[in-house]
């Protein structure tokens, strides 16, 4: 995993697809997907260490263009 779209393509070989409209509270549902399916045991301590650094980096990218945007 690489980028936010292949965290997409990885949930959906689970049966999730996630669009709320909001891109920030898109990136945290996908995390509490991550989380829920690592508790699972259904992937990898890799793929989820990996993807929640993915996840977590875009949120904060957001989080601080829109304290800049303000």
């Amino acid at each position: 995993m690489k980028s936010i779209y292949d965290i997409q393509k990885f949930l959906k070989q689970f049966g999730t697809i996630i669009y709320i409209g909001d891109r920030i509270a898109d990136l945290e549902l996908m995390e509490s997907e991550i989380k829920d399916l690592y508790q699972a045991q259904l992937i990898e301590p890799k793929e989820y260490s990996t993807a929640l650094l993915i996840l977590r980096h875009e949120i904060r990218f957001l989080n601080e263009k829109e304290e800049k945007d303000r």
